[in-house]
């Protein structure tokens, strides 16, 4: 029986065109109708409603003692909707929405190993770059869809909750309520990049073992060694290597002047890290015996 590596090699049948396989919409339907997706979709959804009855139950709500600006955006969460959405963000961008990233990137390619059609999908013939391409292109716009979900479902709720306003911000001062949408977007746009870092760990991983959960928990639990890492400051400049280090300087964009440096440089370090793993994703999946 040929393998998967030889039948690739073969020569091409009439009218096969590498380009024509896996088509983007197909992989979309079929991550789109699985039971994860729809269940991730369902937590992000449910966020924002769990922490309006929280805050109806608790009261006014408080940043805490010693919790510093990006803490205190707690304070102003019942404001308005604006301010309401950017504590969703606040809340959940240091882990929850990376749970999402390293689902949808982790579970690709690992899991059509773990069901044992990798092979077939290789033999039909789908070109491994291609595979990949395909797998990563859906992957990465769904874990957009679910970190514009989250903001959405927030502003709608917090709409109804607290009404529509300026984004009242903590240190004083305010936004207008027609610049709060574009802040809110260049925040989920910096989020998303930030987060490419785990995509690739994820989706690098998914191309190294034939276990979903393996991938994902280790894209998951590596990010979370980098935030412990950033919480050393012993390490000093060192620091500023780190993709969680600028996590949060998405709060600069918060401001009434938009401040570019803080987001820049952590744009510049998660790129650079993702565009490295997903080279060693695409150059280590090339080479390795396809047996699943």
């Amino acid at each position: 029986m040929s393998t998967a590596a030889e039948v690739a090699e073969a020569p091409e049948a009439p009218g096969y065109r590498a380009r024509n396989t896996l088509p983007l919409r197909v992989e979309a339907v079929r991550q789109l109708r699985r039971r994860r997706t729809l269940l991730m979709g369902g937590v992000l959804a449910a966020l924002p409603f769990i922490l309006i009855i929280a805050f109806a139950i608790g009261g006014t709500p408080d940043g805490g003692p010693g919790g510093g600006d990006r803490l205190t955006l707690m304070d102003t969460a019942t404001a308005s909707a604006a301010n309401f959405a950017a504590t969703c963000l606040f809340v959940s961008a240091g882990f929850l929405l990376v749970v999402p990233v390293a689902l949808f990137c982790g579970d690709t390619v690992a899991s059509e190993a773990g069901w044992s059609s990798l092979r077939y999908l290789l033999a039909a013939p789908v070109p491994r770059a291609r595979l990949l391409w395909s797998k990563l292109v859906v992957a990465l716009g769904f874990s957009l869809a679910a970190m514009v979900l989250l903001p959405l479902v927030a502003l709608a709720a917090g709409a109804a909750a607290y009404g529509w306003g300026p984004l009242e911000l903590p240190t004083g001062g305010a936004l207008a309520a027609g610049d709060t949408v574009p802040r809110l977007a260049l925040v989920v746009a910096f989020i998303f990049v930030s987060q490419l870092v785990t995509a690739g760990l994820a989706f690098w991983l998914s191309t190294r073992t034939d276990a979903p959960l393996g991938a994902v928990g280790g894209a998951v639990g590596l990010t979370i060694v980098g935030n412990v890492l950033d919480a050393v400051t012993a390490l000093g400049s060192w620091r500023d290597f780190l993709p969680a280090h600028w996590q949060f300087a998405w709060a600069d964009a918060l401001q009434p002047d938009l401040e570019w440096g803080g987001m820049a440089k952590g744009a510049a370090i998660s790129v650079t890290y993702a565009l490295i793993l997903f080279a060693f994703a695409f150059r280590g999946f090339s080479r390795k015996d396809i047996v699943s």
